[in-house]
């Protein structure tokens, strides 16, 4: 778990109810933080529909976000409670681990499915002093990011290596690559999936010699596919 919002009382955030992976939430409501009761935990007023109080479902999970332009901070929780304060009244959302920051996109990801190889650079060696790597999948792909299906979860702001395939024949193709990147989200698939869950990988770049090679990479996909 991400440590206490920094988010000032009063401050609006625009809210959504959870939708599947893949889908783009509808941030249609509108609720203002009160305050942080931990690092797991903070208050917001009631968050009105069709000028009614939503009623509480604690099997519901919401996406709450805030912040402008390049700077998006998007965080999940359910609702544990209603909370009475004087003539006031608060839910008490319970975070769980999902924590996304967003950037104005200049990419544009393209939904491919590519099979892909991930790994952590501090998994165990196996006995031919290999690193066993693990089996996933793209959803899309972008010259700056990915979102990858898996069945391992990891924690927001962990670094994974991923293998990207090579594409085509070897003499008329496109040449396997490793590549860096951070865990920006994670989150659940729905069930009868291949995968168990889906991350959103953010790509990290030594140099612009290993960017310019993810853009060719890129390139070559969208030609390959013809996205």
């Amino acid at each position: 778990m991400a440590g206490a919002l920094m988010i000032k009382t009063g401050t609006k955030l625009r809210m959504a109810f959870d939708v599947p992976a893949g889908q783009d939430p509808k941030f249609n409501m509108i609720c203002t933080f009160h305050k942080a009761v931990d690092e797991s935990a903070f208050l917001v007023s009631v968050p009105m529909v069709g000028g009614k109080a939503l009623l509480l479902d604690e099997n519901q999970k919401f996406l709450f976000q805030c912040g402008e332009g390049d700077d998006i901070q998007v965080f999940a929780g359910y609702a544990d409670a209603e909370v009475k304060m004087g003539i006031r009244r608060y839910w008490k959302i319970r975070r769980v681990t999902e924590q996304r920051q967003f950037i104005k996109r200049a990419d544009i990801r393209m939904k491919v499915a590519l099979p892909v190889q991930y790994m952590q650079e501090t998994w165990a060696l196996n006995l031919d002093g290999e690193i066993d790597k693990e089996n996933g999948e793209t959803m899309d792909i972008s010259n700056g990011g990915l979102a990858v299906c898996m069945n391992r979860w990891f924690e927001v702001g962990e670094t994974c290596v991923f293998t990207l395939p090579r594409i085509g024949t070897v003499s008329d193709g496109i040449a396997s690559i490793d590549v860096v990147g951070v865990v920006c989200w994670m989150r659940e698939v729905p069930k009868g999936s291949a995968f168990r869950y889906v991350a959103g990988i953010q790509l990290r770049f030594a140099d612009m010699d290993e960017r310019r090679k993810m853009q060719d990479y890129v390139a070559g996909v969208k030609k390959r596919y013809r996205l």
